[in-house]
């Protein structure tokens, strides 16, 4: 591995070997969700506490100070929207790996719908993103997307698409946490795994149980957003969840410091 690309990826990937990643890429195709209606104010406060933010082009440009030092992942894929939910697979590259360059991120992540009818389209666009990003020592993420079939997300399916897209050339892989097998996922994949947060959860000791379990099982952190910017105390949260990550926190020892954090005595 040349130089480049593990630099790249040693400001996303820390010396613990762990990670936590935030997304806020979701008006890619949902246009302007809850909470991120303005996303440089939704993160400001959050950024002290992420390894890395995922995003487009158009949010990084417009409401990303840039002078942050946080490392950027670039969404590069996109051209489907909420408003042809039975098209959400669709999707094309948007961004070039020279504007991936000019923004200076340090890695770039696309979708792949294992099992769609656009199967063979994502993967193909997987293989091409990879190919040029690997000239540039830039790392590829990819996203194992389900769009609209949620019932996809257990360990057989997540395991098929995560070792796909690790065959491919994909650095690393973002994918759902399942209770049931995740270890298997996560073992039949060689390349890191991070885990999404999928939709807003009734408690955050739910949160900080799959977190915490699917670290126990293999994953080296998360690509969580929602749970975070829409919990109505994100500063807590980011913190919590941060020292199960980094600082092997139980779920327990997460909610108690949610609460301090949440209380303002920490």
């Amino acid at each position: 591995m040349e130089w480049g690309m593990k630099n790249r990826l040693a400001k996303l990937i820390q010396s613990d070997g762990r990670a936590m990643f935030l997304p806020i890429d979701h008006g890619y195709f949902q246009g302007p969700t809850t909470k991120l209606e303005e996303p440089g104010k939704t993160i400001e406060p959050i950024l002290p506490y992420v390894d890395a933010i995922m995003l487009t082009r158009g949010i990084l440009r417009s409401c990303v100070d840039p002078n942050n030092t946080k490392p950027v992942i670039l969404r590069v894929s996109g051209g489907t929207s909420m408003a042809r939910k039975e098209e959400l697979a669709h999707e094309g590259i948007t961004t070039s790996v020279r504007e991936a360059i000019r923004l200076n991120a340090s890695a770039v992540s696309m979708s792949i719908f294992v099992g769609s009818e656009r199967e063979h389209e994502t993967l193909l666009n997987l293989s091409n993103l990879v190919n040029e990003c690997e000239e540039y020592g830039i790392p590829t993420m990819a996203v194992t997307a389900v769009g609209t079939e949620l019932g996809k997300r257990d360990a057989r399916y997540l395991a098929l698409a995560c070792r796909i897209a690790a065959e491919l050339g994909a650095r690393v892989v973002k994918t759902y946490y399942c209770e049931e097998g995740f270890e298997k996922v996560v073992r039949g994949c060689p390349v890191p795994v991070v885990m999404a947060g999928g939709p807003k959860v009734e408690t955050e000791l739910e949160v900080f149980k799959f977190i915490h379990d699917g670290i126990q099982k293999g994953a080296i952190g998360v690509n969580l957003g929602r749970n975070i910017w829409q919990h109505s105390h994100p500063v807590a949260m980011a913190k919590a969840i941060r020292a199960i990550i980094h600082e092997n926190a139980t779920p327990k020892e997460a909610q108690a410091l949610f609460d301090e954090v949440k209380s303002g005595k920490k």
